[in-house]
């Protein structure tokens, strides 16, 4: 996980208000749960609005004007879901608004995490457990079973 850029986005979407969860590998770190990562995974609440929001807080951290490529159309449409890449590379950002038909930003679990000073909203144990537990990739069954024992979770 690239932690600086990590706390600098993450900062920013607070700054500017950006309704978001973050899961994936960064949740898991921020639960206590070690894991290499390369990517923030970030749902967004999928409001044009908020999009615009997203933006605003990505032109602050990122000198980029593919920014303005990230769209609420293709955010709010049929396939949910893009891939920011920075300029610097070797760091990415997934961003959702939904997940399939299982998982949509209304219906995360969510709570409040200090990120060395700046508060961030974070998917629950339970909710990542649930979203990694019935993929179809190794790296997230055992991400799931790190989660059940250290959380006491099961089904």
């Amino acid at each position: 996980m690239d932690y600086e850029t990590t706390h600098k986005v993450l900062a920013a979407l607070e700054r500017e208000g950006v309704r978001y969860a973050i899961f994936g590998g960064v949740a898991l770190n921020l639960h206590g749960l070690a894991r290499a990562t390369e990517d923030l995974d970030v749902f967004i609440a999928p409001e044009r609005e908020n999009v615009e929001r997203l933006r605003r807080a990505l032109h602050s951290v990122f000198e980029d004007p593919e920014i303005d490529e990230i769209d609420a159309e293709e955010l709010l449409g049929e396939y949910p879901a893009v891939q920011y890449n920075p300029p610097a590379g070797g760091f990415h950002i997934d961003i959702l608004t939904r997940l399939g038909e299982v998982y949509t930003f209304d219906g995360l679990a969510c709570q409040r995490f200090d990120f060395d000073g700046v508060e961030v909203s974070v998917v629950t144990p339970q909710m990542l457990y649930e979203m990694k537990k019935g993929t179809v990739r190794p790296q997230d069954w055992g991400d799931a079973e790190r989660l059940r024992h250290r959380f006491g979770l099961g089904d």
